[in-house]
């Protein structure tokens, strides 16, 4: 396998990841609409498989060709830590349930993992056109603009997030998930809570959000943001304070001012 992160040809690779998440966004753009589709829940689930598979055609072939060895993690809503080398993670509906209600919060992803961290990813939002990008060690950026994280130091000051990664959670996880955000009710400024993660993180990247929290593994919502936020400047672990990887079972992302505060409230609910 060839040596990467840092590596030469990076912005090669960039560029023909970006190409192929650009032209996956379309076909997922081409397929929105502005009301909602299907009523019952397998009519939901299945517009959601629709939206996964056309985006996929399009996309898989592609990053498996311009990274030779690669693998595909095939489940989107797996957690866990992954075997070693080099994954794609890839999510081809980011906010599907948004897409197919009619509303404007979705997005297309890609990530490199390597050894379970996440070294290279691309963001799509097919409907402004923005498309966010980060390489391990080589900064994050929307549109090619430098992306940095809030400068704020007071939690109380702070517009913080966080969302249920998929349904079907446990007992435990939507308990966790209600007593976070009383607690942070208390402490921060407002909470913001929806889905998709990758949408809250991306305002977390550019400074636009202070932290993002999610009680969850699944993988394919956390990665893209997971990188974009460190590449940023922000600090990205687990609920113990660990550095964050795709094994954690918990993940908190924000600006490094108001990152042990939120940790510190956060672990009172774990």
């Amino acid at each position: 396998m060839s040596t990467v992160m840092p590596f030469g040809a990076g912005t090669t690779l960039l560029a023909d990841v970006t190409a192929a998440v650009r032209t996956a966004g379309d076909t997922l753009r081409d397929r929105a609409t502005s009301h909602a589709r299907g009523v019952s829940l397998d009519e939901i689930v299945g517009e959601i498989h629709a939206n996964d598979d056309a985006v996929l055609d399009v996309l898989r072939e592609p990053l498996l060709r311009v990274r030779r060895g690669s693998r595909w993690a095939e489940d989107e809503l797996a957690g866990g830590a992954l075997p070693p080398g080099e994954w794609w993670v890839v999510d081809p509906a980011e906010g599907n349930i948004n897409h197919v209600h009619g509303m404007a919060d979705w997005a297309v992803t890609a990530t490199l993992v390597r050894d379970n961290r996440p070294v290279l990813t691309v963001v799509n939002l097919p409907l402004t056109g923005d498309t966010y990008t980060a390489v391990a060690d080589g900064g994050a950026r929307c549109n090619g603009r430098p992306l940095k994280v809030s400068a704020k130091t007071d939690l109380g000051a702070a517009l913080i997030g966080t969302g249920q990664a998929k349904p079907g959670e446990s007992e435990r996880t939507f308990r966790r998930i209600g007593d976070s955000v009383t607690a942070m009710l208390g402490n921060g400024l407002v909470v913001r809570v929806s889905v998709p993660a990758t949408l809250q993180l991306i305002h977390v990247a550019a400074g636009r959000m202070d932290a993002f929290w999610q009680f969850s593994d699944v993988r394919s919502g956390l990665v893209s943001g997971a990188l974009l936020v460190s590449e940023a400047g922000g600090t990205v672990t687990d609920l113990t304070g660990e550095p964050w990887n795709t094994g954690s079972r918990d993940f908190l992302a924000a600006a490094p001012g108001i990152h042990g505060a939120a940790l510190k409230i956060l672990s009172t609910t774990a």
